[in-house]
């Protein structure tokens, strides 16, 4: 399948990368506006530059857009209208309208669109997901050391929409009550938001990101009857803490011993950690792209859920904003 890539910055770069040790990928040709990375990267991956996206979209079956996210509306829309499936590195668009488009101009053309919410695929996620059963309480944080890059938008847009998608593949309920705080500290727009999100199904789920840190962490913690899941995104290690009560004192004890009192029941907190396959979360997601339009996949990240996620994120940055008068 010929691959096309417009935007060739940070993540543009790895995409290349990673799109060319694809044996079922042939990267075709690359677009960027600025000549002189395009010519390097050109030279490098032995692929073919192009004057103008126009050239690229006659040169490809699909697309990569990792353009900055104001501009993939009107770079998505016209690669659909050329019949060319799409990957858009997320979030889909900067507001619902536009993705609502997309999904009208993808469904009348016929073409497969997925957004990269790579977290979906990171190995330590998908090896706490069938552990997962009913949550009652997440707590999810994502701290980043400052990078000016994304800061042409909130940090709810840049990096929490991230968990606002985990969040929403993990719950299957209804949103019921959003509450958000936010702080700009360097940038015009939010560095720091706080926010809690309660769901019909009496699950809340508590939410921080904060890009002016003084360290990086991307952490999950889901607690649900017995079970509590830990979930490190960052260095991709999970546990899982199972907690038994204790029905046989002369059992010998395997895990870390709960005691509530004199004459009361005690518990067990036994400890597991699935095995991590290491992974590429962005090479897998592109892998999962091709066989959606090769073989029928299920598409793994659609418009409908970068839709969702947005939904959340306008929310959020609503209240934040409001705040401010």
């Amino acid at each position: 399948m010929n691959i096309g890539i417009i935007g060739l910055g940070h993540l543009g770069k790895i995409h290349l990368k990673l799109a060319t040790e694809i044996s079922a990928f042939n990267v075709s040709a690359i677009y960027d506006i600025d000549k002189d990375i395009m010519s390097n990267l050109s030279y490098q991956h032995n692929v073919k530059s192009c004057s103008s996206y126009e050239e690229l979209l006659s040169a490809c079956d699909a697309v990569l857009i990792i353009t900055p996210t104001p501009t993939h509306y009107e770079i998505a829309a016209q690669a659909i209208k050329k019949g060319k499936h799409v990957f858009i590195e997320k979030p889909a668009t900067d507001n619902t309208d536009d993705t609502k488009k997309l999904m009208q101009l993808a469904k009348e053309a016929g073409v497969i669109v997925q957004i990269g919410h790579v977290e979906r695929f990171n190995p330590a996620y998908t090896a706490a997901k069938e552990y997962i059963k009913n949550p009652l309480h997440i707590d999810i944080e994502r701290l980043a050391i400052y990078n000016s890059r994304g800061t042409d938008v909130s940090v709810i847009l840049d990096l929490m929409i991230h968990d606002i998608d985990l969040l929403l593949n993990t719950i299957k309920s209804k949103i019921k009550k959003i509450y958000a705080s936010g702080f700009s500290i360097v940038s015009k727009s939010a560095d720091l938001a706080y926010v809690r999100i309660e769901f019909d199904n009496g699950c809340v789920a508590n939410l921080t990101a904060n890009r002016v840190a003084q360290q990086n962490i991307r952490k999950m913690s889901v607690f649900q009857e017995n079970t509590f899941i830990s979930i490190d995104l960052l260095n991709k290690i999970t546990s899982i803490h199972k907690i038994q009560v204790i029905t046989n004192s002369s059992s010998p004890v395997k895990g870390v011993i709960i005691d509530t009192g004199e004459n009361q029941q005690k518990f067990e907190i036994l400890n597991n950690q699935p095995i991590i396959h290491p992974i590429n979360a962005i090479k897998t997601e592109l892998e999962c792209f091709y066989k959606s339009i090769a073989e029928d996949y299920p598409l793994a990240v659609s418009l409908s859920d970068a839709e969702n996620a947005l939904k959340v994120v306008k929310e959020i940055e609503l209240q934040i904003n409001s705040q401010k008068g």
